[in-house]
């Protein structure tokens, strides 16, 4: 004999528990309620001024820096050859060229000597090096010629100084980038 008696939201609630409807309601609140929105793995939302997302079944904020943080991410076997990357260092810099761990980067460059098509390898290599530092030196040309260079702060007691580069011909450090991009191509080419 039952020396407790069930009220109908204890039934409604073990209904729900039979059912695996968690979070289902089991009485009836007066005031204010928050609608809510069923969110599935990888939906992006705005709430409170910022970007959620849900990922593996957890709701995150996303950030600008997440693109920083995946290209970052180093795993920690690899997704070549399924072989743990625990060769520190060497394998962190291997992964961030190559996206593969030491040991294949070694097996793959070994088969190009072995073919002969390593130096074409390495040119390639170099080249990209080479287009990326060009890239860069347009974007430091960019910035000088709209003149982000000249910067203000304030100063802890409160006075705004302007930091201006001060004997600097902006002018011919521009030429002198131009003739800098002008000889990485010339290096491309040839």
């Amino acid at each position: 004999m039952l020396k407790r008696e069930f009220k109908t939201r204890d039934v409604q609630r073990m209904r729900n528990i039979l059912t695996k409807d968690y979070s289902a309601k089991t009485s009836v609140q007066v005031g204010y309620t928050k609608e809510n929105t069923d969110r599935k793995e990888g939906d992006v939302w705005e709430e409170n001024g910022k970007q959620w997302t849900i990922k593996n079944g957890i709701k995150i904020t996303v950030t600008k820096l997440d693109i920083v943080k995946k290209a970052l991410h180093i795993p920690l076997i690899c997704p070549v050859c399924h072989q743990p990357m625990n060769k520190g260092r060497l394998d962190k810099i291997m992964y961030s060229i190559h996206k593969q761990c030491s040991d294949c980067v070694i097996k793959h460059e070994t088969e190009l000597k072995r073919q002969g098509k390593f130096e074409e390898y390495q040119q390639n290599i170099n080249k990209q090096s080479i287009v990326y530092h060009i890239k860069e030196a347009e974007n430091i040309l960019l910035k000088l010629s709209m003149n982000q260079y000249d910067k203000s702060f304030v100063t802890e007691a409160g006075d705004i100084e302007s930091w201006k580069g001060k004997g600097i011909n902006s002018e011919k450090l521009i030429q002198d980038i131009q003739e800098y991009i002008k000889k990485l191509k010339d290096m491309i080419i040839s």
